[in-house]
Parts: C-alpha cells; sequence; structure tokens
C-alpha cells in the first residue's frame, strides 16, 4: 500500500480551517471501514470524519488541538511498518491541493452512450512531454483520460502515483456523520471533546469516571476535579481560543464596534405567566418557551422591530425567526426558531428543547443557526436579575431576559408583591427608532401580564 495523505476536509464555501478536536484511532494501528477516525471544529460546526475505507495512519502529523487550513496534511496513511525515513520524506514532499476548486470526479469522466454507438470518441487529454508520472499511473490516465493538468503529485518532487490518478477520479468526498460511538475503555461514550483534551493532557483516565452533565456525560469541570493537585499550580492554563470562539470574539468585537446599541428596559409582573405554566399538563413548557411566544406575536404585531441590516438596506420579515441564545461548553449558539410566530405552544416548546440539545452536542447544520430575525438570550435561569446583550448581526434588536424575582407591584393602587422579570431590549439605531422599541417592550409586556 502506498502512502497517500489525509488532509483537512473543506465543508462550504466559508470554510478555510479547521481545528483536529480528538482522533479516534492510534498511529500505526489498523482501523476498518467505517471507523470513526477524528472530531474536526470549524467556526460553526462539529463534524466527526469516518473512514471510507480500511486503512492505517502510519503517521499523525496534526495533534488535538491545532488549527490547519483546508487541504493541510492532518495524517499518513500506509502500511504498518513502513519505514520512518519513507514517511518523513513524504511529510517533507506534500502540497496541499489547490482548494479553490473541486477535483475531477467520476462524474467528470466523458461515458455518454453515444460514444459506444459509433460517434467519434472524444479526444484524449495529452500527458505532455517530460511529466513525472509512474507508469501504472500513465496507463490508468491514459485510460481513464484524466486530465493531469489538475492534478498534483504526492511521490517525490511532484511526481504523480496511482493514488493521486485514482484520487482524481473518485467523487468529491463529503464525511459521514454518525450516532454516538460505542462506549471503549479508551475513549467513553459520554465524554465532551473538550473534556478529553483536557484529560489527555493531564493524564486523568476517564474510562472510570461518570460525568455530571446529561445522562452522565463527562464535562470539563469533571476531568478538573480529578486532575492531580500540582496541575492547578498557580501559573494559569493557557489555552488557545477554539475556531468557533475566535469567530465569537470576532462578530461580537465587529458588532460592539461598528452598530450604534442602544437600550430600552422595561419590569413585567411574571404571576400569571407562571401561573400559566403551573396549568399547562406535562411535558410543562419552560418560562423561556411562554416568553418567545410572547416575543414572536410581538414582532408580527411591531414589525419595524423584526429586521435584518444589510448596509444602506432594511430586511423586513413576516414571520418570527427567532434565534434562542443557547450556552455550550464550546461557546455561545444561537439556532433559530423558524416561523415561531406561527406555532402552538407545545410544539415551540419541543422545537426550542430540540434545537437546544443539538447545539450543546455540536450538532448543529448550517441551516438550523444561520440567518434569524430578532435573538431572544435569557439568563435568567442563572440566577441574573438583569443584563445588557450585544446586537448578533445582521439582525436589528437582541432581548436580554433576567430571572423571575419577588418585587413590589402597583396593583389597582395597592402594593403587591409578586415575581417580576426585567427585560433590556438593545437595538441597532440606525434602523430602529426608539418609539418603535418601546412599542414592541410594550407588546411584549402586555401578552406576559395578560397570560
Amino acid at each position: 500500500m502506498a502512502l497517500s495523505a489525509f488532509t483537512m476536509p473543506k465543508w462550504g464555501i466559508e470554510m478555510a480551517e479547521g481545528m483536529v478536536a480528538q482522533w479516534f484511532v492510534r498511529e500505526g494501528e489498523p482501523f476498518a471501514a467505517g471507523a470513526m477516525l477524528a472530531t474536526i471544529e470549524t467556526d460553526k460546526i462539529t463534524n466527526e470524519v469516518e473512514a471510507e475505507a480500511p486503512g492505517c495512519f502510519v503517521r499523525i502529523v496534526a495533534q488535538p488541538g491545532e488549527t490547519h487550513p483546508v487541504g493541510a496534511l492532518l495524517a499518513v496513511l500506509g502500511e504498518p511498518g513502513t519505514p520512518a525515513a519513507d514517511i518523513d520524506a513524504f511529510v517533507q514532499d506534500f502540497r496541499p491541493a489547490d482548494t479553490a476548486f473541486a477535483g475531477a470526479g467520476i462524474e467528470d469522466i466523458d461515458t455518454e452512450p453515444a460514444a459506444w454507438e459509433g460517434e467519434a470518441p472524444a479526444p484524449e487529454p495529452a500527458i505532455p512531454e517530460g511529466t513525472a508520472i509512474s507508469p501504472r499511473a500513465r496507463a490508468l490516465a491514459e485510460a481513464s483520460r484524466v486530465d493531469l493538468s489538475g492534478i498534483s503529485g504526492s511521490g517525490r518532487k511532484g511526481r504523480i502515483l496511482l493514488q493521486d490518478v485514482e484520487q482524481a477520479l473518485k467523487p468529491e468526498a463529503r464525511p459521514a456523520l454518525v450516532g454516538p460511538l460505542p462506549p471503549t475503555p479508551d475513549c467513553p461514550l459520554s465524554a465532551t471533546p473538550a473534556a478529553h483534551r483536557l484529560a489527555a493532557r493531564h493524564g486523568v483516565d476517564l474510562a472510570s469516571m461518570t460525568g455530571t452533565g446529561r445522562r452522565g456525560r463527562i464535562r470539563m469541570a469533571d476531568v478538573r476535579a480529578r486532575m492531580p493537585r500540582h496541575a492547578h499550580g498557580d501559573a494559569p492554563e493557557v489555552r488557545p481560543m477554539t475556531p468557533m470562539r475566535r469567530a465569537i470574539a470576532r462578530r461580537l468585537t465587529e458588532a460592539k464596534q461598528q452598530i450604534p446599541h442602544f437600550y430600552v428596559r422595561r419590569r413585567v409582573r411574571a404571576d400569571r405567566l407562571l401561573g400559566r405554566r403551573a396549568a399547562v399538563a406535562e411535558p410543562r413548557p419552560s418560562v423561556n418557551d411562554l416568553l418567545l411566544e410572547a416575543v414572536a406575536q410581538a414582532l408580527i404585531e411591531v414589525p419595524e422591530v423584526n429586521i435584518q441590516v444589510h448596509g444602506t438596506e432594511i430586511h423586513r420579515f413576516s414571520s418570527a425567526d427567532i434565534a434562542v441564545a443557547v450556552a455550550t461548553e464550546r461557546g455561545l449558539l444561537t439556532p433559530v426558531v423558524r416561523g415561531a410566530d406561527r406555532m402552538p405552544l407545545d410544539t415551540l416548546s419541543a422545537t426550542i428543547a430540540r434545537l437546544a440539545e443539538r447545539a450543546r452536542a455540536g450538532r448543529l447544520e448550517a441551516a438550523e443557526f444561520e440567518g434569524g430575525s430578532f435573538t431572544v438570550s435569557n439568563l435568567g435561569p442563572f440566577g441574573v436579575e438583569q443584563f445588557d446583550a450585544i446586537i448578533n448581526p445582521p439582525q436589528g434588536a437582541i432581548l436580554a431576559v433576567g430571572a423571575a424575582r419577588p418585587e413590589p407591584v402597583d396593583d389597582a393602587g395597592a402594593i403587591r408583591i409578586v415575581p417580576v422579570i426585567h427585560l433590556s431590549l438593545s437595538c441597532d439605531h440606525r434602523a430602529i427608532d426608539g418609539a418603535d422599541a418601546a412599542r414592541f417592550l410594550a407588546a411584549v409586556a402586555r401578552r406576559i401580564e395578560a397570560s
């Protein structure tokens, strides 16, 4: 088996780099087709890469936590026992392919039936004189009429090998996304990628642990609790930002610098909303579900807030596509509930729960977190009473929701102590006026207090 490259895949036009979060196979150990090879994180998603054929990594080049551009060499495939000198030469001679355009695939080869019915066959691409190519690769290229100008050789000094021609004949590879991995002593099923990295760095045995996350999933906090005392020390743990964290930092910095924020705040009574929740049979909706229901209807009533801002254009939407802020171990994600204004409460509640679970598991698809006309960020479950949120561009506004706390209110001239929620609406002043923001917040409050 000749040496070949396992490279950073490309998922989507905008992907430029990815981070190897975890390897599931060891160097020098053969794996079967369908085996899970690695978890790769981008600034938006986490994908598990499955083996398309049996093989063996004779050299793992990229280490967990490292970020590499698309097409970069991550590992070398070959026969177990391949001499180290041969592997070193392959790594040294490797040149990433140009990922601007996809290579030729099987669908590009002319196999029209008419060519077999007596028509003149298409002219075969000529192999330029002096091309560095192995005999077997030349034979396959001539038989398959492959244009060698688009092939980058993986042999010494760019020599085109049989595997390079075979790779050019393959259709564009797409990673197969599968469900949970079966547990093994070395790779517990219920540990997050971040927990795996921390455990590997400090020699913590995950196989003997039970996590505190949902369904016993091991989290970073569980690993830290098992770390040797000297591992904590006084020196800080220095960790580079993940691609997702860098993307969050970049977007929020741009939002705060470029969007003129203004804030409208209001207290709302929550006693009737909480009473309505208690009256609903199981499965009981959360307070956040009821809040989103009120926000969705208010966005339709005050469409001036249900917008996106694109340069000098304001895009106004006829449906409430609400992004819900979800805190995960990898950062803040905002899956979008589309058409929330048209959903009955039970459907809305189930949709929010499903998207939040997929966000925490790192399995959101691009269509589930892109777009949205408004965002709701609720820190009430964490005990936060009030805060101001940063707008998520290109949206025009975001609603920050605090916890319900007993406070005195005026009730028809009498003072009563009832649960009160503090709302803070952050608006883009380029597109939303103060009066529109006030009308929207009043519409939200009216629905909450009338529940």
